[in-house]
């Protein structure tokens, strides 16, 4: 059974469509970048599979679930914007968690903390930009999740936070998860790949293994992106 699958899945705004007839299936064990440019439909695909946002016509499952509490209960979604309050300490926030979420692992956090070099007495607020990308992350990779959803982890940090970043996703999923990380900043993580779905205005241009994409068009997958999307 598919990790998450969806078929036929739309989300339209007014007569705009963000998303058109997509048609994924996505096994578990994975690390999947979901790439093309802004406003190609990445976040709201991110968004209908964290349960934020209800199709307009389609269906998507995880796990063979239809979108709602059960399947709330086993993504971890780490939004592209901050998302915990700013007035508190890192230490307090992991607290919250831990009583929020049943599969919150307080000990990989801590770990992570400290490793990432955060602070757990600091308060989010006065963390850098990178930092606080750094301690969110934490607080996402910390649950034992089945599916990670991470829009644009990387879109606004330092490559050395980069790196950081990319380590922690890596060393914190296992095959029975998979994580799906959004981003354009492909040249960045394409060594973490196994896959990548390429979303080109609203709808699915491809969905295919990183190797396949090299054998296949003699390219790497930036490369590959950046023609496909003449950037």
């Amino acid at each position: 059974m598919a990790l998450l699958e969806t078929k036929f899945l739309s989300k339209q705004y007014g007569k705009k469509f963000a998303l058109q007839d997509i048609n994924l299936n996505i096994e578990s064990g994975k690390i999947i970048g979901l790439c093309g440019p802004n406003g190609s439909g990445k976040t709201t695909l991110i968004k209908l599979a964290a349960g934020i946002l209800t199709p307009t016509s389609g269906n998507l499952t995880i796990g063979g679930t239809e979108i709602g509490p059960e399947t709330k209960a086993v993504v971890s979604y780490l939004p592209d914007k901050p998302f915990v309050p700013e007035f508190m300490k890192i230490k307090d926030i992991i607290a919250f968690f831990k009583e929020f979420y049943a599969d919150f692992d307080i000990n990989a956090a801590n770990e992570m903390l400290t490793r990432l070099d955060i602070d757990g007495n600091e308060t989010f607020k006065t963390l850098s930009k990178g930092t606080q990308e750094k301690a969110q992350l934490v607080l996402v990779m910390s649950r034992k999740a089945k599916l990670y959803l991470l829009d644009e982890p990387i879109g606004g940090v330092d490559p050395a936070a980069r790196d950081y970043i990319l380590n922690t996703i890596i060393s914190n999923y296992n095959a029975d998860s998979s994580v799906i990380i959004s981003t354009h900043l492909i040249a960045d993580i394409e060594n973490t790949l196994d896959e990548v779905i390429f979303i080109k205005y609203g709808k699915l241009f491809l969905h295919s293994t990183s190797d396949d994409i090299r054998e296949t068009h003699g390219m790497s997958v930036d490369a590959y992106f950046r023609e496909v999307f003449k950037c």
